[in-house]
């Protein structure tokens, strides 16, 4: 579970194949899509990929329940956070970890982004620039899988599914939404977009996985079958470790 190597976009964190843009004379290197478009979030980072152990450990915590998972990807995230460290303002930063619905909260009776993030800032990454404000985003209704969506499947299914809660934390402000998974970007985005249009000033994004374009290769997840890239609500891979937990 190591860091993501080689070049990434500056913007959006996706890997860079091309050598024309880890070549480009611009200060930073961005791929096709940060080329093409404005992003809603002002910058992403991640710590790995999401792949092997590092998803491994992700699905022992979300799906087999094992919370000390966390204070792992907790460090993980820390060093995100870091990567971010030069641009952040130099006052207060809100973190906002992306919500469960209250269905799913109840099912698995924790969120698990939230579990990271607290364990991310008893590292103290930024000293006391960092407040957790796990309250200021709320899922409204409970989504679709985004398995198998489209990315502008994956954008509408989330429309208006997150709100803020609590505005008086948001406007005039820069703040850090967390979570465990960076798959599209459709779920951070909808996310920032809802924080922007409360007054958040800028969004960035940290997460602790990262799927890149060189891991999102189709997966056999059983005899005879396969599937698409991975998402952040994924259920039922076989992946070895969640199996010993009985997932």
């Amino acid at each position: 579970m190591r860091p993501i190597p080689g070049g990434v976009c500056a913007i959006c964190g996706e890997r860079l194949f091309s050598s024309y843009a880890l070549a480009d004379s611009s200060p930073e290197p961005r791929c096709g899509l940060c080329r093409r478009i404005e992003l809603v979030f002002a910058r992403a980072a991640a710590y790995g990929s999401y792949e092997g152990g590092l998803r491994e450990l992700i699905h022992l915590l979300k799906y087999g329940g094992v919370r000390p998972a966390a204070n792992v990807l907790g460090r993980m995230l820390a060093e995100a956070i870091a990567r971010l460290e030069p641009e952040l303002p130099v006052d207060s930063v809100a973190v906002i970890p992306v919500p469960l619905h209250r269905t799913k909260l109840r099912q698995r009776g924790f969120n698990q982004a939230e579990l990271i993030a607290r364990a991310a800032l008893k590292l103290n990454p930024l000293g006391d620039r960092l407040r957790l404000c796990a309250s200021v985003l709320e899922r409204k209704r409970d989504t679709a899988s985004q398995i198998g969506l489209t990315s502008h499947q994956r954008r509408e299914n989330l429309r208006g599914a997150f709100a803020v809660a609590q505005p008086q934390w948001v406007k005039g402000r820069e703040v850090l939404v967390v979570d465990d998974v960076y798959t599209t970007g459709a779920t951070v985005s909808e996310c920032a977009r809802v924080l922007r249009r409360a007054g958040a000033t800028k969004v960035w994004v940290a997460t602790v996985a990262r799927t890149l374009k060189i891991s999102a290769q189709q997966v056999k997840i059983g005899p005879g079958r396969e599937s698409g890239p991975m998402d952040e609500g994924i259920e039922g891979a076989d992946v070895p470790i969640a199996k010993a937990v009985g997932l």
